[in-house]
């Protein structure tokens, strides 16, 4: 935060939020997530109760839990009016609906208490196709890497419970740490081959980012995995 700016409202988690396998489009996913009552268990591998349709881009333990904004709903609204009526918790398939932080002010390497789990902020998510299946509309995978409001990934550090209501608590954030909105910016817009370099050795960034930006600092034409 700058000086002088006020601050916002203390972290609050509105939301823990599971799924189970289904079809979207004829996919299998379990994009959509329902919102549970209760003490929700946060093991390494994600909450109890979520399951992963395609382990071969999603799941395991830098992407066990996705964590979103609250405050991005509304912003999303207002630039997307015809699908307003689903821009609401749940709308990107998140587990955690957080009040309170965002993608400049979550840092890659925090680690956050939230009821007895520890997490760790590890990368933020790649919109990927099951998004525009979700919307039916291709263009919200460009937006969202447009506008930068992907949300984050996190490992879980120590296994606990979590619940709604739990006030998120940074235990930790390393030196040299990039933002979420900084990881987007070099990963998304032209950047030079030393801050390539340097993002790859980014405190806490998941193995597969850190590896793709080392390698796209040898290689400008190389993508996000």
């Amino acid at each position: 935060m700058a000086t002088g700016e006020e601050a916002g409202p203390a972290p609050r988690l509105l939301d823990v939020r599971t799924g189970r396998i289904g079809t979207v489009a004829g996919h299998r996913t379990a994009y959509a997530k329902s919102a549970r009552g209760g003490p929700v268990a946060a093991g390494r591998l994600g909450l109890e109760g979520d399951e992963v349709g395609n382990r071969r881009v999603h799941g395991g333990p830098d992407k066990a839990v996705y964590a979103y904004a609250a405050g991005n709903y509304p912003l999303w609204g207002a630039e997307h009016p015809r699908h307003r009526a689903r821009l609401v918790a749940g709308a990107f398939g998140e587990n955690l609906v957080v009040e309170g932080l965002d993608e400049k002010t979550v840092h890659v390497g925090d680690r956050w208490r939230i009821g007895t789990a520890l997490f760790e902020v590890c990368q933020p998510r790649q919109p990927c196709s099951t998004l525009a299946r979700w919307f039916e509309d291709p263009a919200m995978v460009k937006a969202m890497v447009a506008n930068g409001r992907s949300g984050w990934y996190c490992r879980v550090v120590e296994e606990g419970v979590v619940a709604s209501g739990d006030m998120p608590g940074l235990e930790h954030r390393p030196k040299g740490s990039w933002s979420i909105a900084a990881v987007l910016r070099a990963s998304y817009t032209p950047a030079s081959a030393a801050e390539l370099e340097a993002l790859g050795r980014a405190p806490g960034l998941a193995a597969a980012w850190a590896d793709w930006a080392s390698r796209a600092a040898r290689a400008p034409a190389a993508k996000p995995l």
